[in-house]
């Protein structure tokens, strides 16, 4: 059976395009799995190096050809300021004197290799919000769209990406058939409700599925930072894909100061999932700022009673976990609006509703926690 200390050692000779170094020497190949003959890793590269990763790729395939195992499930991402650091104190280690520090690219505090005009760059004072779940079907998009309207709604500029790349569904929550048009070399986002709109299900035609493996979803994860023409944003909101995978990774790694919002229902076994997508927001020195418990209980229109279909306290138990708030409770429904309406959008609760109004609640605390 394949071992990972075979694999390292079949992958000694491989160099960092940038350093002219071993991947292995300076301790770039992570998280290796192998499974029978499956291997699966990730590899960092410095951030010079990230538009030779189809190379990168190819060499590592050929140096493990020789293992008898299957093409490896590589994930290639760049390195942040902390391991560009370290990498560079390895290098002066190695060479008994201060060695000269990498070649960056523009941009060091926030992990991505981007230019200084893009939205991430800390001048541009943009408060980033992700709203994540540990599994799927808790509503998480549809707290993250009904969040980001009720914040426009506040007199807030608002623009949300739809980072669940799989699973988008903004754009059809949303209302919005249009798709986004260039102008110059950048792309203007679709503006619905008040809200700057950019989802993977633009590029998309006729609901195809996405077969892209983990480098590059995160080159057009980046895109979305660099080549999209944001203007000026007081927030911007990511609807996380569910879990702790390689897109919600690359999402915490490009933006090390955004907050976070863990949705989940009040099911003990969605919450305890969900304390895993908690955990890893911590483990990346995210903020936490609240959790929001969907689907809490179904009222009658006819009685006003409720009943708790899905249990209760997961929310409040979770919340107590990640040492964190309980920010908002929505009963398990749907929006009364017609597709007659001129703004009609499926999932957006209109602001005189009750639910609606519950949101515009949360968009407060939300305001209030951000200092913004």
């Amino acid at each position: 059976m394949v071992t990972k200390e075979n694999v390292l050692e079949a992958l000694q000779p491989v160099k960092e395009p940038t350093l002219k170094q071993s991947l292995t020497d300076l301790g770039l190949v992570r998280d290796m799995m192998i499974r029978e003959s499956s291997v699966s890793m990730s590899v960092v590269l410095h951030p010079d190096s990230i538009g030779q990763s189809s190379e990168v790729e190819r060499v590592i395939a050929q140096a493990l050809s020789g293992l008898a195992v299957s093409v490896p499930n590589l994930r290639i991402r760049a390195m942040n300021e902390h391991e560009l650091s370290e990498v560079s104190a390895k290098l002066s280690g190695a060479s008994g004197k201060s060695a000269e520090k990498p070649k960056e690219a523009p941009v060091r505090g926030h992990g991505a290799g981007l230019e200084q005009d893009t939205i991430l760059h800390p001048d541009n004072g943009v408060e980033f919000i992700a709203i994540a779940s540990g599994k799927g079907g808790v509503g998480k998009s549809t707290v993250t769209v009904n969040l980001a309207v009720a914040l426009a709604r506040k007199g807030k500029r608002v623009g949300l990406i739809d980072s669940d790349i799989y699973g988008f569904s903004v754009p059809d929550m949303m209302g919005i058939e249009e798709r986004p048009e260039q102008v110059g070399d950048k792309i203007k986002p679709i503006e619905r409700l008040g809200v700057k709109v950019m989802s993977m299900g633009f590029f998309v035609e006729d609901n195809s599925p996405i077969v892209w493996r983990g480098p590059m979803l995160g080159k057009m994860l980046r895109n979305f930072f660099a080549e999209i023409d944001w203007g000026e944003l007081d927030y911007l909101l990511l609807d996380l894909p569910p879990g702790t995978g390689d897109v919600a990774l690359d999402i915490h790694q490009m933006i090390p100061q955004s907050k976070e919002i863990i949705v989940t229902t009040p099911h003990a076994t969605a919450a305890f999932v969900a304390a895993r997508a908690g955990a890893m927001a911590i483990k990346t020195n995210h903020q936490i700022i609240g959790v929001v418990e969907n689907m809490s209980y179904f009222e009658s229109k006819e009685t006003g009673n409720r009943e708790y279909v899905f249990g209760r306290g997961g929310g409040g138990k979770l919340a107590e976990t990640l040492n964190t708030e309980l920010l908002a409770q929505f009963p398990l429904g749907a929006p009364d609006n017609h597709p007659s309406e001129p703004d009609f959008s499926p999932s957006v609760y209109k602001a005189d509703s009750d639910i609606g109004k519950e949101y515009l609640v949360l968009a407060q605390s939300v305001i209030e926690r951000c200092g913004k």
